[in-house]
């Protein structure tokens, strides 16, 4: 197939990547496209259009029915699917309703298309329910995930997907909320720490750029009540935490905070994950 890929859909190396694929009749049976969600969505909507445009030469042309009724967002061949916004969202019985869609014959185009947006959202069990039909996909069928990070999906699921990145994602500039945090863990007032970790809820990239900080200042501050030297550039933070907290609680809330960006990268619900943050570091100041 020839492939009608505008410059402004995807990164260069990507786009170059994609026209080789496709030209070559070498198309994966799923793709999955990380980065932002607009841009992702796009990149996914039109490679759909292009899977069931059934005119001669290049696809997609626009102007067929099938990219009609794509762009009109009516085609049957092609089924957008995706859950909330929140982590684990994206249920298992969506997944088994889709699977089951999957070895019917399409109705218009060649094949069918399934884009499932968000994909981070899909809880472990639903990967696991779209895993079986992605060892053992049907001839005629296509799936397009998009997600923000490829590596919140299970390692199987990524195995048997060619991946895509489309944006580089930069974590936020520094602004000192880690330092706000730190303190606040250790402050009488309850209401202060729940209010600097608000803007936290939904914001991923910053939640983790937060509890990286975190995690660093606490360590620093370990070793700095141990006697050592701080890692990190000189940072009054982590004097003032040395100088407030036991080793033991140190250590635990170093712990902690690590525990807490795995939780992250396993897609946990950010609200929650959030709350069980805050008050297992206020309790583990309060201990000893």
């Amino acid at each position: 197939m020839k492939l009608n890929l505008p410059e402004m859909l995807c990164p260069p190396a990507v786009r170059a990547a994609l026209l080789s694929v496709y030209e070559n009749d070498r198309i994966p049976h799923a793709l999955i496209f990380e980065g932002g969600p607009e841009q992702t969505l796009a990149l996914a909507k039109w490679l759909a259009q292009a899977a069931v445009c059934t005119a001669p030469g290049v696809h997609p042309c626009g102007q067929c029915p099938g990219c009609i009724k794509a762009q009109a967002g009516s085609h049957p061949d092609i089924t957008l699917a995706g859950g909330g916004e929140t982590g684990r969202s994206f249920h298992k019985e969506e997944i088994l309703a889709l699977r089951s869609d999957t070895f019917i014959k399409p109705n218009e185009a060649p094949c069918r298309v399934f884009i499932l947006q968000n994909a981070q959202n899909l809880s472990p069990q639903a990967q696991n329910a779209l895993l079986k039909v992605l060892e053992e996909p049907p001839a005629s069928v296509q799936f397009l995930l998009t997600c923000d990070r490829a590596s919140s999906l299970l390692a199987t699921v990524r195995s048997r997907s060619q991946i895509y990145t489309l944006t580089e994602a930069q974590p936020p500039q520094d602004d000192g909320l880690a330092e706000q945090i730190a303190l606040a863990v250790c402050s009488s007032k309850e209401s202060g720490l729940l209010y600097l970790t608000a803007p936290l809820l939904r914001d991923k990239l910053r939640l983790r750029a937060v509890l990286e900080r975190l995690t660093l200042l606490f360590r620093d501050a370990l070793a700095l009540r141990s006697g050592g030297k701080a890692l990190l550039p000189e940072d009054e933070t982590a004097y003032k935490l040395a100088q407030s907290l036991t080793r033991a609680q140190l250590y635990q809330m170093t712990q902690t905070t690590r525990e807490a960006r795995g939780w992250v990268e396993r897609n946990a619900n950010t609200p929650l994950m959030v709350t069980v943050l805050c008050a297992r570091l206020r309790s583990e100041a309060a201990a000893f």
